[in-house]
C-alpha cells in the first residue's frame, strides 16, 4: 500500500510559478531519496531534480537550475518542487519517485530512473499564454 501522489499541476502563463507536492502514504519518506522527473509527448523521461533523504543535498538539471527548488518536509511526509519563471518548454507530466539511495551514491545515480522503486502517477504542467 505504499503510494506517492503528486498534486499542484495546472495551466500557467510563461513566467509564472507553480508548486508541486508529492505526498507519501504507507511508508516514511525520511528514509528515501526523492527525485522529480518529467516527460513531454514524444520525448524521453528526464530527471529534473533530486534530493537526499534529509534534504541536505540537492541537484538540478541545467535547464531548470536557478528557477526550480526541491525541498521536503519529512514531518509531513511530503516533498515539493517549487517552479518559478516557467517556460513553455517546461510543459510535461511531472513525476516524483522515491528510492533507497545513500547520500554518497546520490550525486552519481540520482538522475537514473532505475534507482527509484516507488513512483507517483504524475501531474500535468502546461505553460502557455
Amino acid at each position: 500500500q505504499r503510494q506517492l501522489v503528486e498534486s499542484g499541476g495546472g495551466l500557467v502563463q510563461p513566467g509564472g510559478s507553480l508548486r508541486l507536492s508529492c505526498a507519501a502514504t504507507g511508508f516514511t519518506l525520511g528514509y528515501y531519496a526523492i527525485g522529480w522527473f518529467r516527460q513531454a509527448p514524444g520525448k524521453e523521461r528526464e530527471a529534473v531534480s533530486y534530493t537526499s533523504s534529509t534534504g541536505g543535498f540537492t541537484n538540478y538539471a541545467h535547464s531548470v537550475r536557478g528557477r526550480f527548488t526541491i525541498s521536503r518536509d519529512n514531518a509531513k511526509n511530503t516533498v515539493y518542487l517549487q517552479m518559478n519563471g516557467l517556460k513553455p518548454e517546461d510543459t510535461a507530466v511531472y513525476y516524483c519517485a522515491a528510492g533507497f539511495i545513500s547520500d554518497h551514491e546520490l550525486p552519481g545515480s540520482g538522475g537514473n530512473p532505475g534507482e527509484y522503486r516507488y513512483w507517483g502517477q504524475g501531474t500535468q504542467v502546461t505553460v502557455s499564454s
